[in-house]
């Protein structure tokens, strides 16, 4: 286990801008809402930034981008670590759990176009880079004249290839620009109904030891249990369809003018066919436990939609 200060806490985080300026936001908070603590970064390289020439579902999918951090706080090297919760694999390792979920930020996808041109601007065969066969699917079926391209790395490498005319545009998280302080690039947020939004995007898990108590505690206060049962309802979506970077897969719950639970989710094969939608209206949900049973009775609706 990590030796040190009681009041220090060890922080796991990868060396890219986003999960830096991320991580660096969530530890400048978490230090305010307890005063006395102390936080220190330990920098873990992993598979997902190692590997940047193949698409995520050919190596192993996004659960590559915390292993390495997982095995930091399992060997005590590390405290916690600051996840994009859309990034965490629908079952954590053993001896792991999500402690804290903030605030969620913006969830919706955005197209950052050269032209400066919205979707349904943008000529036939504009080369549209993206990586993520969700985001493929969606925009394929309304936009199917557009080229799609494989395109990864970290946010500014994706903004660098369009700059440079390596693509022509390209669909990042609102989120993540917002949190770098580049929504000036942003040519247009896309509605749900026209990218549904990834399973916990805008949404940051705060993971650690399930036997530490010291750093629950910690990362009590910056709970937000509202973010949570959304993020519970569209989880459970992914653990009963086994979700992956290897199927298009999409949910997002949010509260509506009523006060109730608005949810929409889809589900495809990885070629984009037999895609199949749910949307359900609900009572808000009580606790994360409820919540995660609504998303896996909507994921079986959608396997049931797709056999169907």
């Amino acid at each position: 286990m990590t030796a040190h200060d009681p009041s220090t806490f060890v922080l796991a985080t990868r060396r890219s801008q986003l999960a830096l300026a991320q991580s660096r936001k969530f530890a400048a908070e978490l230090v305010e809402a307890n005063p006395g603590a102390t936080v220190e970064e330990l920098h873990v390289v992993t598979t997902g930034d190692r590997v940047q020439d193949r698409p995520l579902s050919e190596i192993g999918g996004k659960g590559l981008f915390v292993k390495e951090i997982e095995e930091a706080m399992l060997e005590g090297r590390a405290d916690f670590a600051v996840h994009s919760i859309k990034d965490v694999p629908a079952l954590l390792a053993p001896g792991l759990r999500i402690a804290c979920i903030p605030k969620r930020a913006d969830p919706h996808d955005v197209l950052v176009s050269r032209s400066g041109l919205p979707l349904d601007q943008l000529p036939a065969g504009t080369r549209l880079g993206t990586s993520s066969l969700r985001r493929s699917v969606y925009l394929k079926s309304i936009r199917p004249d557009l080229r799609f391209e494989p395109l990864r790395g970290n946010v500014d490498t994706r903004l660098r290839k369009v700059r440079e005319g390596v693509v022509d545009a390209t669909l990042l998280a609102y989120a993540g620009l917002s949190r770098l302080g580049l929504t000036e690039v942003v040519t247009q947020i896309l509605p749900p109904d026209v990218c549904l939004p990834a399973v916990g995007q805008g949404a940051l898990g705060i993971e650690c030891r399930d036997d530490d108590e010291r750093t629950i505690s910690l990362l009590a206060r910056l709970h937000d249990p509202e973010t949570a049962v959304a993020v519970a309802v569209e989880r459970g979506v992914l653990i009963e369809v086994e979700g992956s970077c290897k199927i298009p897969i999409a949910a997002h719950a949010h509260r509506d003018d009523a006060q109730r639970m608005s949810v929409r989710a889809f589900l495809a094969d990885e070629d984009g066919s037999r895609p199949a939608f749910v949307e359900r209206t609900v009572e808000w949900p009580s606790n994360e436990a409820d919540a995660e049973k609504l998303g896996r009775e909507l994921g079986r609706e959608l396997r049931a939609r797709q056999a169907g």
